[in-house]
């Protein structure tokens, strides 16, 4: 095919631009690519994650509450192999309260430890944070909790974190600590919820 004198400058003009830029356009075109089939590998291994760990989940959901042997099996499971998903935070609070219903309280701590640091879901990490606080103060490790209830968390649970302190600092024998920190919850507890209604009560209890 004959082309005139200024499609084949054009030409010329291409060809010489290409061997200056030719492989820096491939290199371009193939990182692209390569970043684009990775993408779409890391969705489909973070769907088929949450898939596999949607299914454990149930499983633990469905398990008899008495069969420790069980509860720890899927929910180290989930734990260790599914971490980056939602269901391993929810699993180890499961186990946990297993565990403290087991009087093996050590373990307890342990996996809401976990839950605390490592759950994918503010909730849980709150959640996770008041129950290892209340477990220290069963066991009078009072400087543990209060540290505990100190850290970052979802504000949603502001009223319930300042309640426990009041527990703690009561059981202290911090009085006048103890009145301000419930009297802070009531400013942040449901007026017509039972938690409302607990803290009240233990504040007036501590009278004037």
């Amino acid at each position: 095919m004959a082309y005139d004198l200024e499609e084949q400058e054009q030409i010329d003009e291409f060809k010489v631009w290409w061997k200056t830029y030719g492989n820096i356009v491939l290199l371009v075109i193939a990182v692209a690519l390569a970043t684009f089939s990775g993408l779409q590998g890391w969705k489909y291994y973070q769907h088929r994650q949450a898939l596999m760990a949607s299914t454990q989940y149930e499983a633990l959901s469905q398990a008899d509450a008495k069969d420790l042997k069980l509860i720890r099996s899927i929910s180290a499971e989930l734990m260790d192999k599914f971490s980056s998903t939602a269901y391993a935070g929810r699993a180890a609070l499961i186990v946990a309260k297993a565990n403290y219903v087991a009087n093996d309280s050590k373990s307890a701590k342990a996996q809401l430890d976990w839950a605390r640091n490592n759950a994918q879901e503010e909730p849980i990490k709150a959640i996770a944070q008041l129950q290892l606080a209340a477990i220290q103060l069963e066991e009078k490790q009072y400087d543990e909790a209060l540290k505990i209830l100190a850290e970052k968390h979802d504000p949603g649970f502001d009223g319930l974190f300042a309640d426990l302190k009041g527990d703690i600092l009561a059981a202290q024998g911090k009085k006048t600590e103890a009145k301000a920190a419930y009297q802070d919850a009531l400013t942040k507890l449901d007026d017509s919820g039972q938690y409302h209604h607990f803290t009240a009560h233990k504040l007036e209890a501590l009278g004037s």
